[in-house]
This record gives structure tokens, sequence and C-alpha cells, in this order.
């Protein structure tokens, strides 16, 4: 089964409002990369008047979680996800419409493949990349997923 970003959008809606109230929108995803935008405004700003660091990091992180949940999806087994850490770089004012893009697709799949073939947990860090609407870089987040298939 594939997901689409209005199937994740629409989970966005229903499990995670906040994400949702603050503007994150899932633009893309194919088994590769995920992208997902997210624009600063008032809702979501910080006191600098730029993006809220904790927006960024919903955005940033909805692209690495999509592409393991895509992926999960697509094994048919039954398979737990986790954040175990996560960090995170800035490097300039987010401002305007921020893109974030994961290009990691193909190391989850084989975190998934070891994990279903030996039954041992796995973990993969990936790593997203925001960008605003002059493809300058703001920030960079890493995110480590634990992957287990469940008994």
């Amino acid at each position: 089964m594939k997901i689409t970003p209005r199937q994740l959008n629409s989970f966005l809606l229903l499990k995670l409002p906040s994400a949702w109230i603050c503007g994150v929108r899932v633009k893309s995803i194919d088994r590769n990369s995920c992208v997902v935008t997210v624009k600063h405004r008032w809702m979501n700003q910080n006191p600098f008047k730029s993006m809220f660091w904790a927006v960024q990091g919903m955005a940033a992180e909805l692209t690495t979680g999509a592409l393991v949940t895509g992926y999960i999806r697509n094994s048919g087994k039954n398979i737990s996800m986790l954040v175990a850490n996560n960090n995170a770089t800035f490097t300039k004012k987010a401002t305007g419409r921020i893109t974030f893009k994961c290009n990691d697709g193909e190391l989850v799949k084989k975190a998934i493949e070891k994990t279903i073939e030996t039954g041992e947990g796995q973990t993969v860090w990936m790593k997203s990349i925001g960008t605003n609407a002059e493809g300058i870089e703001v920030s960079t987040f890493n995110f480590e997923w634990t992957l287990k298939v469940k008994n």
C-alpha cells in the first residue's frame, strides 16, 4: 500500500493537530524521499520573529517518520518504531516557507529488512534538511529511529 501526501495530511489533522494548526503539510513522498513544508506565521513564531524550533522539529520528524511508516506498511509485518534520539543544528533564522526534505528511504528499507531477517531491533539515523524559499539551509535535524518486529 502506497502512502500519499493526502493520507499523511489527514493523519496530521486527526492525530497530530498541533502540527496541523502550525501549518505542517506533506508535499510529496516516494520510496527515497519525503518533502514537508511549513510557513512562518504568527501561530508558530518565537519571540525573535522566526519559526519556533519545535515547529521545525515537527516538520523535520515527519519527513523521516513518513518514510519509516511507508516501509513498515510495505513489509506487511508488525514492526514498532520509536525515536530514540535526535539533534538539530540551526544556521539561519527560519522565516517564510521552510521546506524539509529527507532522502534516507534506502537506509530505512535496509534496517527494516534486517530486523525482519534477524528478529533483532535495529536503529537508523535519518537526516532532514530545512531550507528557505531561496534554497538557503536554515536547520538540519537528525533522528535515530528504533525498529523492531513485534511478536
